[in-house]
């Protein structure tokens, strides 16, 4: 097995793996003029190694190869964990349609007809890569650690279920046509549209998969480009048929936003197996990007009382003091801690104390309201921030927050009645004297140091109550 190997590449790595040396140098020729890095292989054996070491962002392979075939150059790309979103594309023979349905049934990402013109290979190379870089740019968001209390949620992948898919063609007598033959062969759910009432198709579910008629207008290109530009179908599957081989008019359709292609007229079966692959990556995008939404989430929230965590308390209150720069409101920053805590642990257990933080995080919370937010920034310490308000105004909702913890002993499982908490809260209100044009609002760490300060001397004065740092602002 031969290789070319560098540690650079322009546009991409391709794995190009044929038996015929004059296939390998052909495809290299055409894809080079286009900037790829190409790497050359022959044959199954050794081919794990050279996956190790070319790392390839996309593998073309002949259907057949002297000690294999593609299906198992697949396998061996799927055994790797960081190859395994590599799109592996199979190399069949023109007018071969069994060879074409066998590479899809093995899961093929795609399967090409050879020989085929270069505007057709490089428009699948740059689609197949689109999608991969989708699925990289998932991977690097579900895989990066959140700050704050929040730990990262793991990705699970579920089993898929019937997918809504939409037909959509020029006339209603093609569209019943190709439904009848789909609905013989799949389990997804059908429906049936007509180019000319899209309205129809966006007014309803989002399908997760359009089978879309293409023929030589280029108003049907134009409808690829919209209905993935558009926010409600911009992640869903968009198989293109098109009549006859026409090379040019199937590259428009990929670069437009088809995610894969049907040559030579409507096929039942391609068409099944390709929806099917489709959806199934789809379904694997989706969870992905549901569990980064959840990651996200999670990062700005203490998994203990459902509050706010320190990380989102500091950027929350930064642009609380930015916004204030430019408008000339006051705001204030409030930091309460729990009287005692300790000696609730230590009498009542941890999980004692948590019903305490959970309870008071509450009561805190409701208080507020939207007043402003509330965040659990340390074990038994609270930020509250505030914007648009006054000293007065701050300073009657802190003593409220008081009474809302005092008022109320809490009930605790392991004891005889219920425990009386209260908390200490240190207020720093402060009203720049006019809008700054330069947006610069008072330093933050200085604010939330001057509220520490205050709540310090409301610990040293007897606790439960509050105390107002001035602010020099």
């Amino acid at each position: 097995m031969q290789s070319t190997v560098t540690n650079m590449s322009v546009q991409g790595t391709i794995l190009v793996l044929d038996g015929t040396s004059t296939n390998r140098i052909m495809l290299k020729v055409q894809l080079t003029a286009a900037w790829y890095h190409v790497v050359q292989g022959e044959r199954l054996h050794g081919l794990a190694g050279l996956l190790r070491r070319a790392k390839p962002d996309l593998v073309l392979t002949s259907q057949t190869l002297p000690d294999g075939v593609a299906a198992d150059v697949k396998k061996l790309v799927m055994a790797d964990p960081d190859l395994m979103d590599v799109p592996v594309v199979a190399i069949a023979p023109q007018n071969d349609k069994a060879a074409r349905l066998k590479a899809l049934e093995d899961g093929l990402d795609d399967v090409l007809a050879h020989p085929f013109k270069d505007t057709f290979l490089l428009a699948r190379v740059r689609s197949l890569l689109r999608a991969r870089a989708d699925t990289q740019d998932l991977k690097a968001g579900n895989s990066s650690q959140p700050i704050g209390f929040a730990e990262p949620a793991g990705t699970l992948i579920t089993a898929s279920k019937p997918a809504r898919v939409a037909v959509l063609t020029h006339s209603a007598r093609t569209g019943a046509i190709w439904q009848n033959a789909l609905a013989k062969r799949m389990r997804h759910s059908l429906a049936v549209h007509t180019s000319s009432n899209l309205q129809g198709l966006l007014s309803g579910p989002v399908p997760d998969a359009i089978v879309v008629e293409v023929r030589a207008s280029p108003a049907d290109l134009n409808l690829l480009a919209d209905l993935k530009s558009r926010g409600a179908t911009r992640h869903t599957v968009l198989i293109g048929i098109l009549e006859g081989e026409k090379a040019e008019r199937a590259s428009d359709a990929l670069d437009r936003g088809a995610d894969a292609i049907c040559l030579g007229g409507f096929c039942a079966e391609e068409t099944v197996l390709r929806i099917d692959n489709q959806v199934a990556r789809k379904v694997r995008l989706d969870q992905m990007r549901a569990s980064l939404r959840r990651g996200l989430a999670e990062s700005w929230v203490d998994p203990l009382t459902g509050l706010h965590n320190r990380r989102y308390a500091m950027r929350a209150m930064d642009q609380i003091a930015h916004r204030a720069a430019r408008s000339g409101q006051g705001f204030a920053v409030m930091l309460a801690d729990l009287d005692h805590f300790k000696a609730i642990n230590d009498n009542f257990g941890h999980s004692a104390g948590d019903m305490v933080l959970t309870e008071a995080a509450a009561r805190l919370q409701q208080t507020v309201g939207t007043a402003g937010f509330v965040a659990r920034i340390g074990g038994e310490e609270f930020m509250i921030g505030l914007s648009d308000t006054t000293q007065e105004k701050a300073l009657e909702l802190a003593r409220t927050l008081c009474n809302s913890i005092r008022r109320k002993p809490f009930k605790l499982p392991d004891a005889p009645c219920p425990i009386p908490v209260t908390i200490s809260i240190g207020l720093i209100a402060t009203k720049p004297d006019a809008p700054s044009l330069l947006h610069r609002p008072a330093p933050l760490e200085k604010l939330i140091k001057s509220a520490d300060t205050a709540l310090y001397a409301a610990k040293t004065a007897g606790r439960d109550q509050v105390r107002v740092r001035q602010s020099a602002a």
